[in-house]
């Protein structure tokens, strides 16, 4: 028997606009199968509005909500099938309202808004989903930063601690910070530095580039391995890459930090940092 989720239970109501035990009980007869289980709901008339599944909710907003002191921020992409219905005010108040529901710290948002959800695919009639999720709460010294960029397509969060309380309200934290999201949103980095790189990730790097250094002396082939996986951090991970807004191309968003440290008076650390690319994995 697969082991069924609130969230499966929740997206079989939200195609079939059946009741929640209707739903339910469905999944556990189709042993998990969402097919089989709309199925089921339509063979016994319960599936009042059968979303058909060839139609991909990959379109949609991305929207972030701040509390009013800073503190603590979310970020919330939900999806519908076009961007058409995505650009309607209804659809818009919805993903805001999903976003403001994260931030007041609902760790079960598309349970919570069940009835919303359905609610909105009654009236758009598409595929509407909240895909993730994320809440960041400031923890001690430091400054949180949302950005949306291209009209809710990408959406950050970007957090960035200190050791005084008093350099978060500095103009340059404030600009280090801004330009942090910035460059998160623009470079798309995968992790934050080499150490949270998981090692398998890095073992399957060094082995695409053995097999391109093949017949080489074995000292020259780790030089070569570290030269490119530095390279590969240099392109994966936030602190090791160039920042975008220095024209030399030279800078690298840890030299940045530092140098704005020094400006400061502070030790400056980026904390962590997440990005929605709407539609991506």
């Amino acid at each position: 028997m697969a082991e069924l989720t609130t969230a499966m239970i929740t997206d079989l109501r939200a195609r079939t606009n059946a009741g929640m035990m209707d739903c339910k009980k469905a999944l556990q007869e189709a042993n998990g199968d969402m097919d089989a289980a709309i199925k089921l709901l339509r063979e016994r008339g319960q599936a009042i509005q059968v979303k058909r599944a060839a139609k991909e909710a990959n379109q949609g907003l991305i929207c972030a909500a701040v509390s009013a002191d800073g503190q603590v921020m979310a970020l919330a992409e939900t999806n519908c099938e076009t961007d058409f219905v995505a650009k309607t005010d209804g659809f818009k108040k919805f993903a805001a309202r999903v976003a403001d529901k994260v931030l007041a710290g609902d760790e079960n948002v598309a349970e919570t808004m069940k009835d919303d959800l359905v609610g909105i695919v009654a009236a758009t009639g598409e595929n509407v989903k909240i895909r993730r999720v994320a809440r960041y709460v400031l923890a001690g010294a430091g400054r949180l930063e949302s950005y949306i960029h291209m009209g809710g397509k990408v959406g950050v969060l970007v957090e960035v601690a200190c050791g005084k309380m008093q350099t978060a309200a500095s103009p340059a934290f404030a600009e280090l910070i801004h330009d942090l999201a910035l460059q998160v949103a623009a470079a798309a980095p995968r992790w934050l530095d080499g150490a949270s790189v998981p090692a398998d990730v890095i073992a399957g790097e060094k082995d695409i580039y053995r097999t391109q250094v093949t017949g080489k002396p074995a000292n020259i082939i780790e030089k070569i391995l570290d030269g490119k996986i530095k390279k590969f951090f240099g392109e994966a991970c936030l602190v090791d890459q160039v920042f975008v807004k220095d024209e030399s191309k030279s800078k690298t968003i840890a030299q940045l930090v530092a140098e704005t440290g020094k400006q400061v008076g502070d030790t400056l650390i980026v904390r962590r940092f997440v990005r929605y690319q709407l539609g991506a994995a």
